[in-house]
């Protein structure tokens, strides 16, 4: 990144543009991977962005924290959720140990385990959740340089996935 005026902008020789990595599924491109946090209905509620090549795991417990507060509920406000479903990427004993201390209970397929664990029952929801972000082409492509502008773009699709799957359930 280099100064211009007030604020920073991607340098002359600086290709793709900040929070990309190599890309796993062509590694001659720099991309960028969404992780998302959702309910058991498929409602984005926490997201990020990093480069292609940072793995799923280390975005957990940021996930995790970034959860909003339920406001209107009435009794002791509940803002954590009760399991945590995830397929074998996020296997680590480490992350298994913090999402515990987090009052959360992990469901967490083993690695070099037998497939078979059930998990995939759930796990369409926030593959379906992808695939209604990535209704928005400009979040399937990336055209943004600056990580700030498509992160924001991604909130946006959040809050437009949000409404719309609310809206369908009133």
């Amino acid at each position: 990144m280099v100064a211009g005026g007030d604020r920073l902008q991607s340098g002359a020789g600086e290709k793709g543009g900040s929070e990309t990595g190599p890309s796993p599924v062509d590694r001659g491109r720099a991309g960028s991977k969404h992780h998302l946090l959702v309910d058991q209905s498929g409602i984005p509620l926490a997201w990020s962005l990093t480069g292609g090549n940072r793995n799923d795991v280390t975005q957990l417990i940021p996930l995790l924290d970034a959860v909003p507060h339920v406001a209107g509920v009435p009794g002791r406000p509940r803002f954590r959720p009760d399991r945590l479903l995830a397929d074998r990427g996020y296997d680590h004993d480490k992350y298994r140990r913090l999402v515990w201390e987090r009052g959360i209970k992990p469901v967490i397929a083993r690695r070099k385990t037998e497939h078979g664990s059930t998990l995939g029952r759930f796990r369409w929801v926030v593959e379906r959740t992808f695939a209604w972000l990535h209704h928005f082409k400009r979040l399937l492509v990336r055209y943004d340089r600056r990580a700030e502008i498509h992160e924001a773009f991604l909130a946006l699709g959040c809050c437009l996935v949000c409404h719309r799957r609310l809206q369908r359930s009133l």
